[in-house]
């Protein structure tokens, strides 16, 4: 219980830091969705851009970050500057190495992409997913060390500094360009990076050969597995320009600026899965020899889907003020939120699947089960968007995650089984569908105050039955006393 009790301190402290985060970049939507007009496509061109980069993320990082937690946890590692300290080297050589090459062929790249008028669009975002890339180490390094609180503070000065920068331009300058939105990124990356110098100095930077053969091996099935998993969050964003078809007067990067700017809504349950990542992956290396992990593990995930239906309902229940985050133009495309969402659970419970094969040193079932679940995924952006356009994406995002999830859930209850309860999981889901339907058959026709009001309810229907069954009415019972 200790265990779990730290657990849930470390998700509160990096939770907080990602769901204010992320609400306080959603001024940023508001912001980009009011100055770019739906009609110009600026919006699905930043939407497109941080697609790539994202997938480049992944490519960069290549599965350093998590066999960086593997090997400094591993029994008998009495040197966890070592282990730090070659991951560093790896992953900033390989970075440097990249923007070399983008730069050097930044012509052609950036007309293969599209962008052959605007090759600075490229050229700065390649320097800044290296320097992002290179940042997810140290980052790794304070979770390490339950540093949480710098992790914290780091995370949200980034996105403070961003912020303010685009506020500048956009409302104080008037400007309306999409290059500062790259530019005012990449100043902000840099500038983090210069805060890391306590991370970055004080120790030998070494690289072992022998531990970084060992960590690649270990690695290239999560890079797989990663690929895999970030296309399955990005490829329709980046097949859907080269596929899709005009629709209702819409050209494609206006389509898709609707989708990028309505799926910012439902990035919410990325927020709780994010920062349950952050504190759950050290936490699940750390604590693998304990005799009650696997009822750990079980608890951890019920809670987790408790809290992500939670944050369903949530969104659901208030769409109508939630919607405001987005200029009137793009709120044709909401109806794709809920099935976001429930695409973003499916891909928080194979994440939080995802534990056994790592603990056994068998990642390349991870690789095959997200490369499943991607093909799908791709599948059905490739044969339905041209015809559904974006509706298609989001339909796609449960058909991918839902084939990974069930693929990992299966094969590990053979072997690595966890009994998770699934028919406690199965009564939270029930009730979730049921009090959506209610939100979602109330008369449109019916003041807003009175329909907030039933789903208000609905809401807190769902946190008493928590309260209730879980135990936490009782806890509550026995402090008092």
């Amino acid at each position: 219980m200790a265990g779990l009790k730290s657990l849930m301190k470390d998700t509160m402290i990096y939770g907080m830091s990602s769901i204010v985060g992320r609400f306080l970049n959603y001024l940023l939507v508001p912001l980009y969705t009011a100055k770019l007009a739906v009609e110009s496509g600026g919006y699905g061109i930043v939407t497109e851009v941080y697609s790539y980069v994202a997938l480049l993320l992944v490519l960069l990082t290549f599965g350093m970050e998590t066999a960086f937690f593997r090997f400094i946890n591993k029994e008998g590692e009495a040197q966890p500057l070592r282990v730090y300290s070659t991951t560093l080297i790896a992953v900033g050589s390989v970075g440097l190495a990249f923007v070399a090459a983008v730069l050097l062929g930044l012509g052609p790249i950036s007309e293969w992409m599209g962008y052959a008028a605007h090759p600075e669009y490229i050229g700065m975002m390649a320097v800044c997913v290296a320097l992002d890339a290179f940042q997810c180490i140290p980052f790794a390094y304070l979770r390490y060390r339950h540093k949480a609180i710098k992790f914290a503070v780091l995370k949200l000065t980034f996105i403070v500094l961003n912020i303010a920068a685009n506020l500048a331009y956009f409302l104080l300058l008037g400007g309306n360009d999409v290059f500062y939105i790259f530019a005012i990124n990449l100043g902000c990356t840099a500038f983090i990076t210069l805060l890391f110098w306590r991370e970055l100095t004080g120790f030998a930077w070494r690289l072992d050969g022998r531990l970084l053969r060992q960590m690649l091996n270990y690695a290239w099935p999560i890079l797989v597995l990663g690929i895999a998993g970030i296309l399955n969050q990005t490829a329709d964003k980046i097949i859907y320009p080269h596929v899709a078809t005009t629709l209702n007067g819409q050209s494609p990067h206006t389509q898709l600026g609707i989708y990028g700017a309505c799926v910012k809504i439902a990035m919410i349950m990325a927020m709780i899965t994010q920062a349950f990542r952050y504190a759950y992956e050290p936490f699940v290396f750390g604590k693998q020899k304990d005799k009650d992990s696997k009822e750990m593990y079980a608890r951890a995930m019920k809670f987790f889907i408790i809290f992500t239906l939670l944050a369903f309902l949530a969104v659901v229940g208030y769409m109508d003020i939630l919607q405001h985050i987005i200029s009137p133009g793009y709120r044709q495309g909401l109806r794709v939120v809920p099935i976001v969402m429930v695409a973003e659970i499916m891909m928080g419970i194979y994440f939080n699947l995802s534990f056994w094969y790592k603990l056994i040193d068998k990642t390349i079932w991870g690789a095959w089960f997200s490369g499943a679940g991607c093909l799908v995924l791709i599948a059905v952006n490739v044969l339905f968007i041209p015809q559904y356009g974006y509706m298609a994406c989001a339909w796609a995002g449960v058909a991918g995650y839902g084939t990974a999830m069930l693929l990992s859930y299966f094969v590990g209850q053979r072997y690595y089984p966890v009994r998770y309860p699934l028919g406690a999981i199965a009564v939270y889901v029930g009730m979730t569908a049921i009090f959506y339907l209610v939100m979602q058959f109330t008369p449109r026709q019916w003041p807003l105050w009175l329909r907030l009001g039933i789903n208000t309810c609905c809401l807190l229907a769902f946190v008493a039955h928590v309260f209730y069954h879980e135990g936490f009415l009782q806890m509550i019972k026995n402090r008092r006393r």
